[in-house]
């Protein structure tokens, strides 16, 4: 008689989420497709409470609504009392998620070299991670984390870490690349409790996803208009002299002419060549610029549509960000920007996990070819500041795009 061998049981794997937000990596994560692994999301954490509406909606579990940094206050309970309820030991495997608000290093901030509490949340969470013990741990972040002026707070929670006995890897990638209708550049810590290798790029730069593949479907509409069958595909109203200025910027890429608008603007331009992505348009058949916060305006870099003469609806802005369309946000309408802007896109969030599961499962392989230039390991200060490194790395690439887009016509 032949023995039946028993099928081996899917790997569990629970997830945690602090700095949750609008819930973009667990939404990620909880769209991974793995025939030997399931993945739970068991539990946001954050202080912002419509983000945590919109979390609770769309990811059906419960959002903390909690200050991270008193979690590790000497006698407060509420950390020990949030790891008992959620219960880790059901699962085979934990997973700790852990992006901290990236303004308190973002290079464009004017308070640079003041204080901002912001900038210890990471060190934080790593005390935290120590005390919860999960099998693997994602962090994302703006470049400039890993800048000579930010470096301490990053290494104060690795050395935490390591000294917990974590493997830990970082390095910074250009999201498009991993098939984001974007130019985002962030900063991608991953930590595992056995050496591992880091994900690969899957597009080469002629193959990114572009502005016209995310939107370019979407009902048409004029400032202020809002659509009837999709309640995030909705626009700010502009004011009349914003609408004059965006009606003379050349369509699909075009920067504001010298002339129009603000004077201000053009004096920045004829000093250091700066600000030229105000009141910009986006480019149809190239990827987005990274989306912010302030995606909603104009003013404050290209997000001017391609054709239209206004700025980005919700949809747009979430659907560029790595949204799925059926994805609905809580809150006021400037906060759904917020929440957008702010998020780790879930696109990215399932490329990630989908790769951090290979890892717990013993199946993920170091790449030989790394493309597109983003293989090496941060693990000494990456200069002064990383934004004028990708203005560099932007206007090259842009030149090899053009490049390989006319040697394929």
């Amino acid at each position: 008689m032949v023995a039946v061998r028993k099928k081996k049981s899917p790997l569990k794997i629970g997830v945690v989420d602090f700095f949750s937000g609008c819930g973009g990596v667990s939404y990620g994560f909880s769209k991974i497709e793995s025939e030997s692994a399931t993945v739970e999301i068991i539990s946001g954490v954050d202080f912002d409470r419509h983000s945590c509406a919109t979390y609770q909606k769309m990811l059906n579990r419960p959002s903390h609504e909690i200050d991270i940094s008193t979690l590790v206050e000497e006698d407060n309970p509420k950390l020990d009392e949030l790891i008992a309820s959620w219960k880790l030991d059901r699962f085979d495997k934990i997973i700790l998620v852990g992006c901290a608000p990236c303004q308190g290093f973002a290079a464009h901030r004017k308070s640079i070299k003041g204080k901002d509490h912001r900038r210890s949340l990471f060190g934080i969470f790593s005390e935290i991670a120590t005390r919860i013990s999960p099998d693997a741990i994602f962090m994302e972040n703006v470049p400039d984390m890993f800048s000579k002026k930010h470096w301490q707070h990053y290494l104060n929670g690795r050395v935490l870490l390591e000294a917990a006995g974590y493997h830990v890897r970082s390095q910074i990638f250009n999201f498009a690349d991993f098939g984001l209708p974007q130019e985002r550049f962030r900063a991608v810590m991953m930590a595992f409790k056995q050496p591992f290798p880091m994900p690969l790029p899957i597009y080469e730069q002629y193959e990114h996803r572009t502005v016209r593949d995310a939107i370019g479907h979407l009902q048409e509409l004029a400032s202020g208009g809002a659509s009837e069958t999709d309640p995030m595909h909705i626009v700010s109203k502009h004011r009349p002299e914003t609408i004059e200025i965006l009606k003379k910027v050349p369509l699909n890429g075009g920067n504001r002419p010298v002339g129009v608008g603000p004077a201000c603007l053009d004096r920045t331009r004829e000093k250091h060549g700066g600000y030229t992505d105000v009141y910009g348009r986006l480019a149809w058949d190239r990827p987005a610029v990274t989306i912010t916060a302030r995606c909603r305006t104009p003013s404050c870099g290209r997000f001017t549509h391609p054709q239209q003469h206004r700025g980005l609806s919700v949809r747009e802005a979430a659907l560029l960000q790595g949204f799925p369309p059926e994805f609905v946000l809580e809150g006021p309408f400037d906060d759904k920007y917020k929440q957008v802007g702010n998020a780790v896109p879930p696109l990215i969030a399932t490329r990630m996990g989908e790769h951090m599961v290979r890892v717990l499962q013993g199946t993920a392989t170091d790449g030989v070819t790394p493309i597109n230039g983003y293989e090496k390991d941060v693990i000494a200060p990456v200069g002064r500041g990383f934004a004028v490194t990708i203005n560099g790395i932007k206007r090259r690439r842009k030149a090899e795009d053009d490049n390989a887009r006319s040697n394929s016509l």
